[in-house]
């Protein structure tokens, strides 16, 4: 079973960054795809960015210049770094992992998911 803890959440004013790491236990972490999504309140979950485990990466358009998403596969981590924040990515954040070396940006694509940390973002 794998279990997934996001950190780094926090407030933040418009224009910051924030860094969110997922740590991942219990399963082969390097051959599973991982990715992030975020649900805002009133709002469906939507995908925001992911990466496979050779490290190829696909984002959502709306974060396309200002997320990264990066992994570290000794560490079992992966990570969002989130710059140019805007008070529209205020949601609470999500990693989730694939048995699959292909990403996904589906939520039903992925079987493991983390309990989520909140981003808020103030004008």
């Amino acid at each position: 079973q794998v279990q997934l803890v996001e950190s780094g959440g926090g407030l933040v004013q418009a224009g910051g960054s924030l860094r969110l790491s997922c740590a991942a236990s219990g399963g082969t972490f390097s051959t599973y795809a991982m990715g992030w999504f975020r649900q805002a309140p009133g709002k469906e979950r939507e995908f925001v960015a992911a990466i496979a485990w050779g490290g190829m990466r696909t984002y959502a358009d709306s974060v396309k210049g200002r997320f990264t998403v990066s992994r570290d596969n000794a560490k079992n981590t992966i990570y969002l770094q989130m710059n140019g924040l805007k008070p529209e990515d205020t949601a609470v954040y999500y990693c989730a992992a694939r048995r699959f070396i292909a990403p996904a940006n589906k939520s039903e694509d992925y079987i493991y998911w983390g309990q989520g940390t909140q981003v808020t973002v103030s004008s």
